[in-house]
């Protein structure tokens, strides 16, 4: 059989009538759908090839109950860590047969909510939430029934599924790895708020008390936004008010420690000959910058994973007629993380 571009597109019918078999085998190949032997599946596959079947993706969607989409909702697709979640969410996802919508919130509850309580432009099979601000009293009120799973620093216990990594563990990696390189006096980009869950603020106060040191107030500063504008205007504001600079700094993301940086340099502090700076996340840019930024680097990738793995739990990939129910939501995910050490504490490469 050949084909070109005025050519109907090839249909199942034209496999089997290729491989000389059933269009009901040629279903039960594409599909999986029940035991086909090996010598049949290779005939089979070796016409699609020949034909160059493509599936269509929106009938196989249909007939199994779905939209075919999900959406990945963060708080700023601008901000690097989320530009890079969302790539991987969008491989992800494809090996799933899912198409990916992108939106944001803003960072702010309301846009949350919106999002929680189903604004969305067309039917989607799940959601994907990264969330700063719901509690999970609202997460398990929510009246909009698509199956969720939810990301970030803020755990949210009990209703959906929830995908990070041990942010409190990481907090005490990056203290132990300032301590190591002989700092003692530690400032904090991103203090943690009155009641916040431990995470990675909490663990690097942890840390430096654990090594029997003080935290300071005066070097624990909160910021007003994950962004570089931010950390330089919290790490200015530090250093116009203490008497004696910190000789470290973590900041809670990398974006905040590369604004950290700009204000030691414009105080005429070196990095990391004066100050260590740390930060968190592993954005494209932590190795680019000068000096090059030691950070925690989540795995994006198995993030991505076990998020898409737990919204295909609930969604379930159930035929119409099949028995089985969708696999009900199994609680927290936690996904690796690394310590990358580079130039800016003074013992990278």
């Amino acid at each position: 059989m050949t084909t070109d571009r005025r050519s109907p597109r090839p249909r199942l019918t034209d496999v089997a009538a290729v491989a000389g078999v059933s269009m009901k085998t040629v279903s039960n190949v594409m599909g999986g759908y029940a035991p086909v032997s090996e010598a049949t599946r290779a005939k089979v596959l070796a016409a699609v090839d020949q034909v160059r079947y493509r599936p269509n993706l929106s009938a196989r969607n249909l007939a199994r109950g779905r939209s075919g989409v999900i959406a990945l909702t963060v708080p700023r697709l601008d901000l690097p860590y989320f530009a890079s979640l969302a790539g991987s969410v969008v491989e992800a996802a494809g090996e799933h047969g899912w198409f990916v919508l992108m939106h944001q919130t803003g960072g702010d509850l309301d846009g949350e909510r919106r999002a929680l309580l189903g604004d969305h432009p067309q039917r989607l099979d799940g959601m994907i939430l990264s969330t700063q601000w719901l509690e999970a009293e609202e997460i398990a009120a929510r009246p909009d029934p698509t199956p969720l799973v939810v990301l970030g620093d803020h755990p949210v216990p009990g209703p959906v599924p929830h995908v990070g990594i041990d942010n409190h563990a990481a907090g005490l990696a990056a203290a132990q790895h300032l301590l190591a390189t002989g700092r003692r006096r530690i400032a904090l980009i991103g203090a943690p708020s009155p009641g916040a869950e431990p995470g990675r603020a909490q663990g690097l106060i942890d840390g430096v008390r654990a090594a029997g040191l003080p935290v300071l107030p005066e070097l624990t500063r909160p910021i007003t936004a994950n962004t570089g504008d931010a950390g330089e205007s919290a790490t200015a504001r530090m250093l116009a008010e203490v008497d004696e600079v910190p000789d470290a700094l973590f900041a809670v993301t990398d974006w905040v420690a590369m604004g950290a940086i700009r204000a030691l340099h414009a105080r005429g502090l070196a990095v990391p000959r004066d100050v260590a700076v740390m930060g968190f996340d592993d954005i494209p840019y932590a190795r680019s910058v000068s000096p090059s930024l030691t950070t925690i680097a989540p795995d994006r990738e198995a993030v991505a994973r076990s998020a898409v793995e737990a919204l295909e739990a609930q969604v379930g990939g159930v035929l119409p007629g099949d028995d089985a129910g969708p696999a009900a939501p199994d609680g927290e995910h936690f996904a690796p993380f690394e310590l990358v050490v580079r130039e800016s504490t003074g013992t990278g490469i």
